[in-house]
């Protein structure tokens, strides 16, 4: 192929050049007066701090490690957030916009502005807040958009019954994640942690997250089983507060960190739990800790502390361990089959559990004291309340706890069936309110092959209620009547049968300090009929078990022991507690609790012997 021949002369065109006079445009004209950037420019980064909480995603994706998270004392250190922002160093950044393509809240953009100039490098090290690198507002320049948002917003689908199926099974309705649902699921995770400080048992949840998607479920439960051995029950009805501090729910759907725990354990075989877990026992401690109430904080403590090496027993008054979870918590959330998987691998380690055995009635306290070196009690929220109204009293009128027992037992074969009325009112609007609308509920129609539950509750809308908002939806989808805003005033009882109750309407449910306070429209009231009612207004513990003497040396708040930090009892340090009895009814937080305990009942006997 022929080219063309470059003149010999070229080079010499240049020199004209030589002789004319440069033209430069003094800094000050570039700084005051710079050109207008086109659209979507890449300039400099501004931050909204109100909006940013430290998640540390776009210091994680920078390509350059143009950006480093600081921290702030100043800002505050809470749930939900890091007290850290972002600082980009201009010298490495190459304006790529992956930064604000990820930004979890969109607290991180970009403006037109792209003029910088200083002899000082520290200034190219640059904090972006509202008012933009030289305090000056200017336009946004590259905005982040639906084709270059770098996360996945929608969780993914899990399979469940359908309400026709549902609502005439005691099956476990929810049936959990695929292997590519799961994984799918743990690619939205972000990584940054931030959930772990909501959960009360500050799981590691980012590490078993990414243990699926490296699809390493040993690890995985290895990472699980470091914080919480009732993963399989928390899998499935753990409050789950981690997925509202969940940085991707700021934007979209938070990730489905509980169905993801349960993933884990619904798929590792429960006889290869010893040689996953090769968890040996780290000291001999030769001393003894017995454990009144098998409940999640119990079984929790005596997980950690046979660990320890501690002798451990657990002294629980029903046939099952458990606690409330096991006689409440419905079957079609909740078999009994994951919670003997929790259960058998904690007895596995050495913990002897006797049930049927009612401290202060089969074994007093003192009795306990005198065998073991600590005592350490989770005897739970076990009484059921009612209200003080008329025809309360009534047979057909149940606390939530008793009923829920009944039905649980008799779904189970252990018990014979329960009283199961043509239409039933609940009053409450919790998840144990629920619990028992959707337990009647299947009851219902298998016996009558229809349905009539009303609940009814303080709270005037489903926004206000304190049921989970998938509890509320899928009993609605079941059948489930709902009547928000009203208050009972009596059962009404005729010729000794229970007809309905007669309710007011709630204006409203607290004052304007926060407190419980309902104000009630006296002339506008209803009639529900029903020839059953249960009242779900709360539970009560019971401390007769305890020593008046010790009751006397001991602290109890509004029903609740009070303790330290390591539920260490005021008063009585021999003695310490957990659970519901602490800080309400909560799978998760017991297990936190116990925990905790493990570590302080350690602390105290370690004291002990090494003070002799």
């Amino acid at each position: 192929m022929n080219t063309p021949e470059k003149s010999f002369f070229a080079p010499a065109r240049a020199w004209k050049y030589l002789t004319k006079k440069p033209v430069s445009v003094p800094m000050e004209d570039i700084l005051m007066t710079p050109r207008e950037a086109s659209d979507r420019y890449r300039g400099f980064h501004i931050n909204d701090w109100e909006k940013c909480i430290g998640c540390g995603t776009c210091s994680k994706i920078c390509p350059t490690d143009a950006i480093t998270m600081i921290d702030f004392e100043e800002l505050p250190d809470v749930e939900g957030s890091k007290p850290q922002r972002p600082a980009i160093d201009y010298g490495r950044c190459s304006f790529c916009g992956l930064c604000v393509d990820i930004c979890t809240t969109g607290s991180l953009q970009m403006t037109k502005e792209y003029v910088h100039i200083s002899k000082d490098p520290n200034t190219f090290f640059f904090i972006p807040t509202d008012d933009g690198i030289h305090g000056i507002k200017k336009p946004l320049g590259y905005v982040r958009d639906e084709d270059s948002d770098l996360l996945d917003l929608e969780r993914k689908e899990m399979e469940i019954d359908p309400p026709e199926i549902r609502k005439t099974s005691f099956i476990e309705m929810v049936k959990g994640f695929s292997k590519e649902q799961a994984v799918k699921e743990a690619s939205r995770c972000v990584g940054c942690s931030i959930c772990e400080k909501t959960c009360p048992a500050h799981m590691n949840i980012a590490d078993y997250i990414k243990d699926i998607y490296d699809d390493d479920l040993q690890t995985g439960l290895k990472d699980l089983y470091k914080t919480n051995p009732l993963s399989a029950v928390c899998g499935r009805i753990c409050t789950h507060r981690c997925e509202t501090a969940c940085t991707i729910g700021h934007r979209g759907e938070p990730i489905a960190i509980r169905w993801l725990k349960r993933y884990i354990v619904d798929n590792v075989p429960q006889d290869k739990y010893p040689e996953i877990l090769d968890q040996e026992i780290i000291k001999k401690a030769n001393a003894k800790v017995a454990i009144v109430g098998a409940g999640p904080a119990g079984l929790s403590a005596a997980y950690f502390l046979s660990l320890m090496g501690y002798e451990i027993t657990v002294y629980e008054e029903k046939n099952r361990p458990g606690g409330v979870l096991n006689y409440g918590g419905p079957v079609y959330r909740l078999p009994d089959t994951a919670f003997d998987q929790d259960v058998n691998y904690i007895k596995s380690l050495g913990v002897k559990i006797i049930t049927n055995t009612k401290v202060g009635k089969d074994i007093t306290l003192e009795e306990l004291k005198a065998k073991n070196d600590v005592i350490f009690v989770s005897t739970g929220f076990n009484k059921g309340r009612k209200l003080p109204i008329e025809g309360s009293d009534h047979e057909k009128v149940f606390d939530s706890l008793t009923i829920l027992e009944e039905m649980k037992n008799y779904v189970r074969g252990e018990g014979p069936k329960p009283y199961i009325p043509k239409s039933l009112v609940v009053i409450g609007g919790g998840n144990v309110a629920m619990d028992v609308a959707r337990s009647m509920l299947r009851l219902q129609n298998m016996e009558y092959n229809k349905s009539e539950v009303h609940v009814l509750s303080l709270e005037r809308n489903f926004d206000e209620m304190p049921a989970d908002e998938d509890e509320i939806v899928e009993g609605g989808e079941e059948g489930v009547i709902f009547h928000p805003g009203w208050g009972p005033v009596k059962v009404i009882v005729e010729n000794g049968e229970v007809k309905g109750v007669l309710f007011r309407k709630c204006v409203e449910v607290f004052d304007e300090d926060g407190r419980f306070n309902p104000k009630y429209d006296e002339s506008n009231t209803i009639i529900v009929n029903a020839d059953m009612v249960v009242m779900t207004v709360g539970q009560a513990p019971d401390y007769s078990y305890l020593p008046e003497e010790i009751q006397k040396n001991m602290k109890i708040e509004r029903g609740k022991i009070k303790t330290n930090e390591y539920g260490q009892v005021e008063g009585v340090p021999w003695l310490f507690a957990g659970g519901d009895i602490v800080h309400g009814p909560d799978v998760i937080h017991g297990v936190a609790d116990g925990h905790k305990a493990a570590q302080g009942i350690d602390q105290y006997i370690m004291e002990k012997k090494f003070s002799k």
